[in-house]
């Protein structure tokens, strides 16, 4: 298949670029490469799936929130099912830069949206997030519950694209997938996420900033099994059969989480870091930031019972994974 990715550039984006590559599949991505964090890395995430890639892979610059350089930048290039990974990401910073996250997220989506509905696209793909689930009490969350409260506008913009997206697979009958993520990790992984802010921190011997007194819970789910998901999405549409999916849609719109069933202590990650660094933290306790949550876990039961997914990997294996890569990327 011909596979359309945004955010190619990012995190998620590249291990689902050489997923595909190494089955044969051909992958067009688009990234507009902006410096929310530095384009270094964005460019080597590029240069590593070309390598793998060859003449079936073809990265073009392109900023999908421009309806305009869209159309122009995928001009006469077929694309039989899109994974819309491409995002403003963040939740701290949504409240810095609201204006990024309404052209990024709200009117970005509209236009993937579009895109699809205009190339027939086969399936639409779509990134979500566990930040949905804003203040809820009732854990593991579920994707059958409220998420009418989100605590971040970045939670807000990503709410907004699942309703979007329901919009249009009742209107025009556009198979889609919603795979809420559950806080990603890994090689490559992204310089604003704790694991990566802590690595640094701990082997150049600078303090870490512990928010809510490290009294916070995560459901780490590594990059490999998130890739698994979001492939296993891929290759099956929601059928156009007046059935209720995943999330509650009877026309073909389906929403998952996707995460690793565990909801771990901040403080393990950070004594995990620790022991693959093989130095102590400088612990900072911090109060909690505005707009996060205290605590995340996915019911999976969901995806499991459609795709067969099971995750795989326990932070016990996967941050020592990240550690050694991250050393291996900075030469330390």
């Amino acid at each position: 298949m011909a596979i359309l990715i945004t955010g190619a550039a990012g995190f998620i984006g590249m291990h689902c670029s050489l997923r595909l590559l190494a089955r044969g599949d051909s992958v067009v991505g688009i990234d507009n490469l902006n410096d929310y964090y530095p384009v270094q890395l964005k460019r080597d995430r590029v240069a590593r799936v070309a390598t793998e890639g060859g003449d079936r892979y073809r990265f073009i610059p392109c900023d999908f929130a421009d309806h305009a350089a869209l159309e122009a930048a995928l001009a006469g290039l077929e694309i039989d099912r899109i994974i819309h990974l491409g995002a403003q990401a963040g939740v701290r910073y949504s409240i810095e830069n609201p204006r990024a996250y309404a052209q990024s997220n709200l009117v970005g989506h509209l236009n993937i949206l579009e895109l699809a509905r205009e190339r027939r696209a086969g399936h639409l793909v779509y990134a979500s997030s566990s930040s949905v689930y804003g203040g809820n009490e009732t854990l593991p969350f579920r994707v059958e519950d409220r998420v009418d409260h989100p605590l971040s506008l970045y939670a807000a913009t990503k709410k907004a694209d699942e309703l979007m997206s329901e919009t249009y697979a009742h209107l025009y009958r556009l198979p889609q997938t919603g795979l809420r993520f559950f806080t990603v990790y890994g090689p490559w992984g992204r310089p604003d996420m704790a694991l990566w802010l802590f690595t640094d921190a701990i082997l150049r011997g600078r303090p870490i900033q512990v928010f809510n007194g490290g009294e916070m819970r995560r459901d780490f789910t590594y990059i490999d099994d998130i890739v698994t998901g979001v492939v296993a999405a891929l290759d099956h549409p929601p059928a156009d059969d007046g059935q209720a999916k995943a999330g509650g849609s009877v026309s073909p719109h389906a929403v998952y989480n996707i995460g690793n069933h565990r909801s771990e202590e901040l403080t393990r990650l950070i004594d995990l870091i620790e022991a693959a660094c093989g130095r102590p933290a400088i612990r900072e306790m911090k109060p909690m930031q505005p707009g996060d949550v205290r605590e995340t876990f996915a019911d999976i039961g969901a995806i499991e019972r459609d795709l067969g997914f099971r995750p795989t990997t326990d932070i016990s294996d996967g941050v020592p994974r990240f550690v050694d890569w991250f050393r291996d990327y900075h030469g330390i």
